[in-house]
């Protein structure tokens, strides 16, 4: 054999294994998912009913809780960018400098991202309920005697309490290698010629920093949009289905309601918000070469 068809059969032969794997776990399912959103189907019966766009039309009439739970889900995606970028970012700055208990910080705060999401939410849902109402009685702030859990607007707050709290840490850790990373004889002719506060933080860090912003606004989107397990331990989707996201709506109607026909159309939709979406914020936050 020679050299040349050597090379050639170890080309197709060695990645084929990690191919033929990630067509049946993703490739495949992908476009089978596509077929059974023209389908009513409850995943039990042999052949699914062939219905064309009806599915579709029953998401965009209304007759769906698809735009509700959609609704949720970007105001949850929206807080949740914000205030993670922006506490990430300030907590990286306190930890990047050289102090005793730097290291031990970054570990506390990192904790949480390491936590199982469905203990995390069972964790803050007793916080919520016996947590505050023990702080309430021992310090009477009227903070801990809100209904956190009980009220669709609460319920929606502790959501994304929740989700910036386990998460910051992974962010933080983003970012204080981003900061590691920066030249110092850059920070330092900044420093000399007499750029201090937010003016070295606007033209000089932020722009160094660029590259992490823009994979923490991405990594930041696409977690928030996959919102599932919290909500299905913190608060089951309730009160009245105000928390309900787009994932835990698209799991009760395929799994629990046998509509896989709709809950197919309903992936579909949400795959191409998801992909419209990341466009805009990779070319928004994109940092420049």
């Amino acid at each position: 054999m020679t050299k040349r068809k050597q090379d050639l059969l170890e080309t197709i032969f060695f990645p084929l294994p990690a191919i033929i794997l990630v067509a049946l776990m993703i490739y495949i399912p992908f476009v089978l998912s596509g077929y059974y959103s023209f389908t009513r189907w409850n995943g039990i019966a042999k052949d699914p009913e062939w219905v064309g766009l009806r599915n579709f039309i029953n998401i965009f009439s209304g007759n769906t809780d698809f735009f509700k739970t959609l609704s949720f889900t970007f105001r949850y995606t929206v807080f949740f960018m914000i205030f993670t970028n922006i506490i990430a970012l300030f907590l990286a700055m306190a930890l990047v400098n050289k102090f005793r208990l730097a290291n031990l910080l970054r570990g506390v705060f990192f904790i949480p991202y390491v936590m199982s999401m469905i203990i995390v939410g069972f964790l803050w849902q007793f916080i919520f309920t016996s947590g505050f109402d023990t702080l309430y009685k021992m310090t009477g702030w009227g903070l801990f005697n809100w209904s956190w859990l009980g009220t669709p607007k609460m319920a929606g707050i502790s959501v994304i309490v929740v989700g910036i709290w386990q998460s910051l840490g992974f962010y933080m850790v983003l970012y204080i290698a981003g900061f590691e990373s920066m030249p110092s004889d850059v920070l330092e002719a900044a420093t000399v010629d007499g750029a201090t506060g937010w003016i070295r933080m606007k033209n000089v860090i932020l722009p160094l920093l660029a590259p992490s912003i823009s994979t923490c606004m991405f990594m930041s989107l696409t977690n928030s949009l996959k919102l599932y397990d919290i909500v299905q331990s913190l608060t089951r989707g309730g009160p009245a289905g105000s928390t309900v996201t787009v994932t835990v709506g698209i799991y009760r109607d395929a799994f629990q309601s046998n509509r896989y026909g709709l809950g197919a159309a309903e992936s579909l939709l949400f795959f191409i918000i998801i992909l419209v979406l990341t466009q805009i914020v990779n070319r928004v936050f994109k940092p420049e070469v």
